[in-house]
């Protein structure tokens, strides 16, 4: 069978050409790629809203994802288990937050919690953070082979260093109600500097959403294939809150990365 093609109307075929979406996936996959297939729909339409200009709507998106199949890779469930409270050493406070998470004001309230990576096979790391709940930046964390108060009391210390005194009385600091947090040893760290202490109430995670959303974003975009001890793994944590911090833009903080949006209330 015959073709009657010229030779210029063949290589001049493009499959571009015919498909209306093509040039759009092209930026949608560059994104993609770029973040190593670990963001979502409204991750790519606000990244491709800040580094092309390009306004997409969050269908269309989601249509061209499905239809080139661009796949997001998803994390599983936390299986972090918690520690069994000593009524001798411990002791919870009510929530006073409340669920208030959208607070108006920088270093207000911060919410700390703890979660376990697993990494190279059977071995565990666990990361304690603290969260600001206004602008969802993570100001302090700890990495730790060992799942002790040490983990939540540094993670603590870190945060308090960056406030001066005033501050410190201005803030409150929400958790559940694990072991680090209701040890007589993190209580009085914040009785001390007068910050302060809120709790969710026992069983109800939703209190301390903020904070589990963050561990779950964290997990997305953590790379452990190459880390092989606790050094890579804090090196590797450091490295994605820092990129969490600094250039993951937030459809709550007008768009804006953390630190920018910081700067922005301080104008």
């Amino acid at each position: 069978m015959e073709f009657r093609v010229s030779r210029s109307s063949y290589y001049s075929f493009d499959e571009s050409k015919i498909d209306p979406d093509f040039e759009d996936f092209k930026i949608i996959e560059k994104y993609f790629n770029k973040h190593r297939q670990k963001v979502g729909i409204r991750q790519l339409k606000m990244i491709i809203e800040r580094c092309e200009g390009l306004i997409m709507n969050e269908k269309k998106i989601s249509r061209i994802k499905n239809k080139y199949g661009l796949e997001t890779l998803i994390r599983r469930k936390n299986k972090y288990r918690r520690f069994k409270r000593n009524e001798q050493e411990h002791k919870t406070c009510p929530n006073h937050l409340d669920r208030e998470f959208n607070q108006k004001k920088a270093d207000r309230v911060y919410s700390i919690d703890i979660t376990q990576i697993n990494y190279n096979g059977s071995k565990k790391a666990y990361v304690a953070a603290v969260k600001d709940l206004c602008t969802k930046e993570i100001v302090s964390k700890s990495v730790s082979n060992r799942v002790d108060l040490k983990l939540s009391n540094s993670a603590l210390d870190k945060a308090l260093r960056k406030l001066d005194l005033e501050e410190r009385r201005k803030l409150m600091i929400h958790s559940d109600q694990g072991l680090h947090f209701t040890h007589f040893s993190f209580r009085n760290k914040l009785l001390k500097n007068g910050v302060k202490q809120s709790m969710s109430r026992k069983g109800n995670c939703i209190d301390n959403a903020p904070i589990e959303s963050f561990f779950g974003h964290l997990k997305d975009l953590l790379e452990l294939e190459g880390c092989k001890n606790i050094k890579d793994i804090e090196k590797e944590v450091t490295r994605k809150i820092k990129y969490y911090n600094y250039d993951r833009p937030q459809l709550g903080l007008k768009k804006m990365p953390p630190i920018e949006y910081r700067r922005h209330l301080n104008l």
